[in-house]
């Protein structure tokens, strides 16, 4: 009887485990087709008493009234229908909806001189073609204002709601002030004439939430490789050579496509991405652990997965100061973000139930599946979709 009882409690665990997974991996499928929040990116001239900026950003979510800070898609907001009819609308009429908005964007914009607040000017705004609508579409607006006399740097941020933002000041030299700054966050003052001399362990640490936001919470399909990468096995020697080989595959490629050595277009990596998710999850099933030549593909495919992140700071880009502590910065913020997920899925499942003799069968391998799925889902949306 005690032994029944004990089988049935399991079978209980196995069965709502499984269920967990398969609503995690209807989750992740819907998250598909989000709109993935990018930071927008603010180029700062200073030319004596008058800056001009110019705002490349996604104007969709800031006009309908969608609080961008923390969100990782503007589906998962209450107003995303309105995201999605406003990315549907002509070039024009989505500039004229948004410059009607201008007024009320304009009040969370921060621009100030010597502690006097900067007035800024909507001079134009570019609006593309309505391309993809499950893609984010990038306007860009000219922007301009006239400073106080004097030469006290400028500071520029706004308020969190609108979003993280990337500012870069426009310089001919190399000391050209760039940085990312989350949501709500305001720039280090900007020098009118001149640049700003920025230490190597600063530029090093204001790029790692970059990259651990990249992962955590934005970057969905990395999340699935590594946890792919983890439902291979409970030990922890096959979880070090994957992730060890992983590590060292996209950091050589960051490095290589940061520089502009070599690169491939998002039309081809991210589809390949997406097929090295479902590669690791069939595997998980087939095998009965780490075969010897898993440790090889993981390293290919992080290859893949660098170039993906390479994309990443194309967006906003590194600037010529301070490169290589930039670069590593962003790596070492992908590797804590990848740490994160790896000890909350051992927390979460590991823990528990990884000693169990039936983990494999009724955690391990339907979650597996899941996520083979959902890559196998992503294939599809990123080549014939």
């Amino acid at each position: 009887m005690t032994f029944q009882f004990a089988e049935g409690c399991r079978l209980r665990v196995a069965l709502a485990t499984w269920l967990s997974s398969l609503a995690c991996a209807l989750f992740v499928a819907a998250a598909a087709h989000a709109h993935e929040v990018q930071p927008a990116v603010a180029d700062v001239t200073l030319e004596g008493d008058r800056l001009e900026m110019a705002l490349v950003g996604s104007l969709e979510p800031w006009i309908a009234g969608v609080d961008l800070d923390g969100l990782a898609n503007t589906n998962a907001s209450a107003q995303a229908e309105e995201v999605d009819r406003l990315r549907a609308l002509a070039p024009e009429a989505l500039a004229e909806a948004f410059r009607d908005f201008w007024p009320a964007m304009a009040e969370r914009i921060a621009v100030t001189s010597g502690g006097a607040a900067v007035a800024l000017s909507l001079d134009g705004v570019d609006v593309p073609e309505v391309g993809d609508v499950e893609q984010p579409r990038l306007s860009r607006l000219r922007l301009s204002a006239e400073l106080p006399p004097g030469d006290a740097p400028v500071t520029v941020g706004w308020t969190a709601d609108l979003g993280d933002l990337v500012v870069r000041q426009m310089l001919a030299g190399p000391d050209g002030y760039t940085a990312f700054l989350p949501a709500g966050t305001e720039s280090a003052p900007i020098p009118r004439t001149g640049g700003v001399a920025q230490t190597w362990a600063e530029a090093l640490w204001s790029y790692v939430p970059v990259g651990f936001d990249h992962i955590v919470p934005k970057g969905l399909d990395h999340i699935l490789f590594v946890l792919g990468l983890f439902f291979l096995s409970t030990r922890l020697a096959p979880l070090l050579w994957q992730v060890t080989a992983f590590t060292a595959a996209h950091t050589v490629t960051l490095a290589v496509a940061s520089l502009g050595i070599f690169t491939l277009p998002g039309s081809v990596v991210e589809p390949l991405i997406a097929a090295s998710i479902v590669y690791v999850g069939v595997e998980n099933v087939l095998s009965r652990g780490m075969a010897p030549w898993r440790p090889v593909v993981v390293f290919a495919f992080g290859l893949l997965h660098g170039l993906g992140f390479a994309s990443v700071l194309a967006e906003f880009g590194l600037g010529r100061d301070n490169f290589v502590a930039k670069l590593v910065g962003f790596n070492i913020g992908v590797e804590l973000g990848q740490l994160a997920v790896i000890a909350a899925a051992f927390l979460l499942v590991g823990l528990w139930f990884g000693r169990k003799p039936w983990y494999k069968t009724y955690i391990a391998n339907p979650a597996s599946i899941a996520i083979a799925l959902i890559g196998a889902y992503w294939v599809l949306e990123r080549t014939v979709l």
